[in-house]
Formats: C-alpha cells, sequence, structure tokens
C-alpha cells in the first residue's frame, strides 16, 4: 500500500500536481486545501484575503476524483465561504479530500471538527475551523485491516507554537483516534498539523505509542520553493508499532504546492 499526503494549495499548480500524481499512483490519497465549487463557470478563482490574491482551481475535488478514477473519492468540507471570478462572487466549500483505491474496501469512517465547527456563510475569523477524516480500510493481501487519518491543523495568526486552541484540537484528534482505530491494527496519521517538531500535538500523539517519520528520517523541511517565511516545518506522517515501512520521504521534487508531499510506501 502507498500512501500519499498533501496540501494541495488550491490546486495553483495544477498540471504539475496532476502529472505528479499519475506518476504516484497512490493507493490513498490524502489532500488538504481542496476547493469544491459546483456552481463555477471558470476553471480557475481567486481567493482574496486582507490584500492577498491566490488562484484556485474552481473543483479540485471534482478534477481529482476525475483523474483517479480507480478511487473512491471523499470530500469533506470545512467552511464554505466567497472565491472571485473576476468581479463576481461564487460560494464555494473547502476541506479535505480522501481518495482510496477500490481494491481496499472501508470497513469503518469517521469525519468531524477538531477545531470549531462548520461555517457555512464564510471562511470565518482566524483561528478557522478545522476538521479530520478517517477511514479503516481491509487489506486483503496481508489479512487485516489499517487505519488512515489526516487532518488539517488549525492556523494561529500569531505563528506555529503552541496554544490553547492547538491543545484543544491535539485531544480532539486523540479522540477521533479512538474512536475508529481498533487495538493493535496499523494506523497512519498524516497531514498538514501547522505545528513545530516539539509541539505538544506531537508529543501527545507519542505518547499513545506514534512514531513521527519526518524528524525520525532526518528531514528538516516540509516546504517548497514557493514558501518564503522562516519556519519550514507544517506537515508530518505518524505511523503506529505495527505499520512496517518500506519507504518514507518527504518529497523535494517535483514541486507541486508550497508543501512537500508525504510518501509512505507500506511492507
Amino acid at each position: 500500500m502507498r500512501i500519499l499526503s498533501l496540501n494541495a494549495w488550491g490546486g495553483r499548480l495544477w498540471d504539475r500536481l496532476i502529472a505528479y500524481l499519475a506518476e504516484t499512483d497512490p493507493d490513498v490519497l490524502c489532500l488538504q486545501e481542496v476547493t469544491h465549487t459546483p456552481a463555477a463557470l471558470s476553471e480557475w478563482l481567486v481567493y482574496r484575503d486582507h490584500g492577498m490574491e491566490l488562484p484556485q482551481r474552481a473543483n479540485l475535488f471534482r478534477d481529482v476524483s476525475q483523474a483517479l478514477a480507480t478511487h473512491q473519492a471523499f470530500f469533506c468540507p470545512a467552511a464554505r465561504g466567497e472565491l472571485w471570478d473576476g468581479n463576481h462572487k461564487v460560494p464555494s466549500e473547502w476541506g479535505l479530500a480522501t481518495f482510496v483505491r477500490r481494491a481496499y474496501p472501508m470497513i469503518g469512517q469517521i469525519q468531524d471538527f477538531v477545531h470549531g465547527d462548520f461555517s457555512a456563510t464564510g471562511w470565518g475569523e482566524h483561528p478557522r475551523s478545522r476538521n479530520a477524516h478517517g477511514l479503516r480500510l481491509f487489506d486483503y493481501e496481508r489479512s487485516c485491516a489499517i487505519t488512515v487519518m489526516h487532518m488539517h491543523g488549525l492556523r494561529e495568526l500569531i505563528g506555529k507554537e503552541d496554544t490553547p486552541h492547538r491543545l484543544a484540537q491535539a485531544n480532539a484528534l486523540l479522540n477521533l483516534i479512538g474512536r475508529i482505530r481498533r487495538k493493535g491494527e496499523r494506523l497512519v496519521l498524516c497531514g498538514d498539523f501547522n505545528v513545530l517538531p516539539a509541539s505538544a500535538t506531537l508529543r501527545s500523539l507519542a505518547e499513545i505509542g506514534l512514531t513521527e517519520l519526518v524528524s525520525a528520517n532526518g528531514y528538516r523541511d516540509t516546504r517548497t520553493s514557493y514558501y518564503r517565511k522562516a519556519d519550514r516545518f507544517a506537515d508530518y506522517m505518524l505511523v503506529s508499532p505495527e505499520v512496517k515501512a518500506r519507504r518514507f520521504d518527504v518529497v523535494k521534487e517535483p514541486e507541486v504546492s508550497d508543501h512537500r508531499g508525504l510518501l509512505l510506501d507500506l511492507a
């Protein structure tokens, strides 16, 4: 089984992204920052916030779903706000998407918020709502189940240090894990956590026996050249002791987002 986690950056580098997905061919794809805009007439829209403008692939969820025709597709919106098509506002949903090759049957699923709740009337004030999605899959080749879960951690305007919101988010994530994972089964947890390696979030996950693969394998950067700020950590992948990794990589090339992908091949 091959698992890929990536903050898709709203599909801004769409041509590179879709080519990379075809090349990598993951069995489970966990995407964060995914757009879903059924009413859009254009392929591209613009996100505007305090003078910043960011191109967004209008229907990234639909486009990736079409490209991965052999996969089941799940979209988990965190909020519904406005994107711009020229001078016109278009309501758009934004959140997580998970794609699973149909050879792996889904035998359990959980989706809930780790911070806030669904925002239906705008993106909301910071820190904005965040959710997590987990799937319990059956692996026929090994005759056992595996749970794969990902999260997009909340963004605090003050930075990536520990805050009361982040501590509450970590507790909510632990609760979700406990609700879906069966004792002794494999667990892979991943996503854009928006925290630093020494964070209380990662310490709490270590306390339940998870190993964080990014720093454990000596990586010191999960961002690409498109990211200009100093803190270069954001994305993590953690595994339970039952998981045997054949290969793990924080993908440097190609650059398909302002985040690097996290690629895990299971033994």
